[in-house]
C-alpha cells in the first residue's frame, strides 16, 4: 500500500463522521469506524444497503462523486435527521455552562482584589487567595480546551500496545505532595506486564483525573487505590477506588456529566470536568466505565478496555 493510499484509509477510518467510500457498483470500499459502529449490515466489500442512500432509515446521505486512478467512486457522509440541531443545542449549552462556571471564580477574584484595597486588610493573605482563584480559572480553561481537543478527533488509541505501570507510577508520584496535604494515601496495584493500546498521554490524563477526584473529595485519612488487571477474555480493568466519604447512590449515574458536582458546597475545589474527560477518553478507546459506592462507603470507578 503506497503512502497516499495509506493516508486516505487513515483519514476515512479516523473520521468523526459516519462516512463510506463506494465503488461504481455501490460496494463498500472503505468505512469509517463511526460508520461501522452506527450502521447495521455495513461490511467492506459488500453492497451498501440501498435504503441508506434513499433516506428510508432516517439517514441523510451527502454524496460526493470523484474519480481515482480511472475508477469512479463516491464518498458518502451519513448523518441522521436532527443530528445538526442536537449538536448546536449541545454546543450552545456547553458554552453557557462554561460561561457560568467562569463567572463564579471571577466574581470571587474581583471581591478579593477590591477588599485588598481597603485599609487594615491582610493584603498578603488576600493576594494568596486571589492567586488560588486564578489557578482555578486556568485549570478550567485548560480542561475545556483539552475536552475540545478530544471532541475534534484527537487520537486516543496508540498504534501499538503500551506498558501501563510506568505511566501510572509517574502520575501518582507527581500527585504525591498534593495527596499528603489532603491527608489521602495513594496506592498502585498493577502487574508490570499489563499493556494497553492507548496513548500514554491519554492514560496519564485518566489516572490523573481519577486520583485528583479522590484527593479533592475523599476526605482526610482515606486511601485511594488504582488497580489494573487483565481479565481472562483479554480485557483490561482499571479500577480507581477510595474509602472516603463517597456520594449518594442516586448521584452515581451523573458523576460523568460535565460540570456536575455531587457536593455543591465544595464547588470551588474542582472544575467539574475531570470525570467527564475520563469518560470521553475511555469511550473513545472503545471501553466502558461505571461508578459504584454510596455515602459513607467510598467511591469506585471501573474503566474496562477491550482486548487488544
Amino acid at each position: 500500500m503506497d503512502v497516499d493510499a495509506a493516508r486516505g484509509r487513515a483519514l476515512v477510518e479516523e473520521s468523526r463522521e459516519a462516512v463510506v467510500v463506494l465503488d461504481a457498483f455501490d460496494r463498500v470500499v472503505l468505512a469509517s469506524r463511526r460508520a461501522r459502529q452506527s450502521v447495521e449490515d455495513l461490511q467492506e466489500g459488500e453492497p451498501l444497503p440501498p435504503d441508506l442512500l434513499t433516506g428510508e432509515r432516517g439517514v441523510i446521505p451527502l454524496v460526493v462523486p470523484y474519480e481515482a486512478d480511472g475508477h469512479r467512486e463516491r464518498l458518502v457522509y451519513l448523518s441522521r435527521q436532527g443530528d445538526l440541531a442536537a449538536y448546536e443545542e449541545l454546543r450552545s449549552g456547553f458554552t453557557a455552562a462554561v460561561s457560568h462556571e467562569l463567572r463564579t471564580p471571577l466574581a470571587r477574584l474581583l471581591t478579593l482584589l477590591e477588599t485588598a484595597t481597603l485599609p487594615g486588610e491582610d493584603v498578603v493573605e488576600l493576594v494568596e487567595r486571589a492567586a488560588a482563584e486564578v489557578d482555578l480559572i486556568t485549570e478550567l480553561i485548560d480542561e475545556v480546551l483539552f475536552l475540545s481537543e478530544l471532541e475534534s478527533g484527537a487520537r486516543v488509541v496508540a498504534l501499538g500496545a503500551e506498558p501501563v505501570r510506568p505511566v501510572l507510577e509517574d502520575t501518582l508520584e507527581e500527585l504525591q505532595e498534593r495527596a499528603v496535604r489532603a491527608g489521602v494515601e495513594l496506592r498502585l496495584e498493577c502487574d508490570p506486564a499489563v499493556e494497553l493500546t492507548i496513548r500514554p498521554r491519554m492514560l496519564r490524563v485518566v489516572a490523573q483525573n481519577l486520583a485528583e477526584n479522590a484527593i479533592r473529595y475523599a476526605g482526610p485519612g482515606s486511601t485511594f487505590t488504582l488497580t489494573v488487571e487483565t481479565d481472562p477474555d483479554g480485557s483490561v480493568l482499571l479500577s480507581a477506588s477510595d474509602d472516603g466519604i463517597g456520594v449518594d447512590q442516586a448521584e452515581l449515574g451523573r458523576l460523568f456529566e460535565r460540570f456536575f458536582r455531587a457536593d455543591r458546597a465544595r464547588a470551588s475545589r474542582g472544575t467539574g470536568l475531570g470525570l467527564a474527560i475520563v469518560k470521553h477518553v475511555v469511550t473513545q478507546a472503545g471501553g466502558t466505565l461505571e461508578a459504584a459506592g454510596g455515602r459513607g462507603r467510598g467511591l469506585e470507578i471501573r474503566c474496562r478496555f477491550p482486548p487488544r
